[in-house]
């Protein structure tokens, strides 16, 4: 497990656990990823997520399948890495698939999708993109 990027092993987590169709995945908490969560939750990629624990608190994401048991997430991809991070105005905030996907910035009114981000006018740090 690679302590340089938890947010690479979040969502390589959620996609392993597609793969092999999981109910859950559990992942350790950080207030970053419970952000992450929350907007994958409000955009519908997954049914739920509940922060679990005491002192080691986890994140228990419950991902979401389509009727013919197909994940709803069909690629998630790490945008900005900790070797090189990538930064974008509100005018060049990237469209995923045309805009059927969603792109996952953190600005400095928090964490939101590329769409909040163009309609409040900032940009931020593009920390994954989701289709």
């Amino acid at each position: 497990m690679s302590l340089s990027d938890p947010i690479a092993d979040m969502l390589t987590s959620i996609r392993n656990a597609q793969r092999v169709a999981l109910e859950l995945v559990d992942v350790p908490y950080s207030k970053l990823k419970g952000e992450i969560a929350r907007v994958l939750k409000k955009e519908g990629y997954i049914t739920d997520y509940v922060v679990e624990g005491g002192l080691k608190k986890t994140l228990r994401v419950y991902l979401r399948y389509t009727l013919e048991h197909e994940p709803v997430i069909t690629g998630i991809k790490r945008e900005s890495k900790p070797g090189l991070r990538v930064h974008t105005s509100s005018s060049e905030i990237p469209r995923i698939l045309g805009g059927l996907g969603t792109a996952i910035l953190s600005t400095s009114s928090g964490i939101m999708t590329g769409r909040e981000a163009k309609s409040q006018n900032v940009g931020g740090e593009v920390l994954c993109s989701i289709w």
